[in-house]
């Protein structure tokens, strides 16, 4: 049936039924590719590699992460890329939906994906293999494979500079991710995009003893005994500043907090795992090891 509606159809029924539809797995077959006049993105980095390759006359929308490089915050959004919904992409009418693997709801892609739209969602593993995925996805679908293939040789020369640079280092920092975005801070434990740029950057990430993000009390703060506390910029203003930050009593107790070690950086690019990821580890690692010194 849902082959023989249009996106019109579609797009009337998504919004009349709601999340109640009961629709095919996501794993339905893609349907025959076309020529892509019409792209959205949801996940920063995807959107920067769109930019990267030129490629951006082509986008109608992106997502609310999707803010690099700072032409991207001027383009129509979709909303965060974790609270998609399906009227609001199938009225800009695009050709296909490219997004990091974490965009959803699921529910809202299969409508999307019915309704006649290609949907390609990147698979993460926190690696700089990742970033040659989304080069190589964007690339075909936009048509720029000679550009993403140029893209992808010069990004390889850099990452075989940062990762030499990284392994000549003569110690490694004992590290701490906080994320504080919104809501309570939280320290970056296994499995996560923070351990694995703290561990491509040559420091130790000292919470092992979880996967995912926790709130750490003052005394295992303490415990792990942090030398160098990273943040993002972003996360470092919602709690108020530099000043603020230090004045955190879980923090007075460990030798980061004795030198005043911090190292911040823009969100995006600390945590996209986009074409920037070369430049990010190369300055998280020389941050770090200058924090410490």
């Amino acid at each position: 049936m849902a082959a023989e509606l249009s996106r019109r159809q579609w797009l009337t029924l998504v919004a009349g039924a709601g999340s109640a539809l009961s629709l095919p797995a996501i794993g339905w077959a893609q349907p025959a590719q076309r020529s892509v006049q019409r792209l959205i993105t949801v996940g920063g980095a995807v959107t920067e590699v769109v930019y990267a390759l030129g490629a951006q006359s082509l986008l109608v929308a992106t997502d609310t992460t999707s803010l690099y490089p700072e032409a991207a915050t001027r383009t129509p959004k979709v909303g965060y890329l974790r609270q998609l919904s399906a009227e609001g992409l199938l009225s800009l009418r695009p050709d296909a939906i490219v997004g990091a693997a974490e965009a959803g709801p699921a529910i809202v892609l299969e409508q999307v994906k019915a309704a006649g739209v290609r949907v390609e969602l990147i698979p993460a593993d926190h690696s700089f293999a990742e970033v040659l995925r989304k080069v190589q996805t964007v690339g075909h679908i936009t048509g720029r494979e000679v550009q993403a293939q140029a893209l992808a040789k010069q990004l390889k020369t850099q990452w075989a500079q940062v990762e030499s640079t990284v392994a000549q280092a003569q110690r490694k920092p004992k590290a701490l991710f906080i994320l504080s975005h919104s809501g309570a801070p939280m320290v970056a434990g296994r499995g996560t995009a923070a351990h694995a740029l703290l561990t491509l950057a040559g420091a130790q990430n000292v919470v092992q003893q979880f996967e995912g993000y926790r709130p750490l009390t003052a005394e295992a703060m303490a415990a792990a005994a942090p030398d160098v506390l990273v943040n993002s910029t972003q996360g470092i203003e919602a709690l108020g500043g530099v000043d603020a930050f230090w004045r955190r009593p879980e923090l007075a107790l460990t030798p980061a907090f004795a030198r005043k070690a911090l190292v911040m950086m823009e969100a995006s690019q600390l945590l996209g795992f986009g074409p920037r990821l070369p430049e990010a580890v190369s300055q998280l690692h020389s941050q770090m090891l200058k924090a410490t010194a």
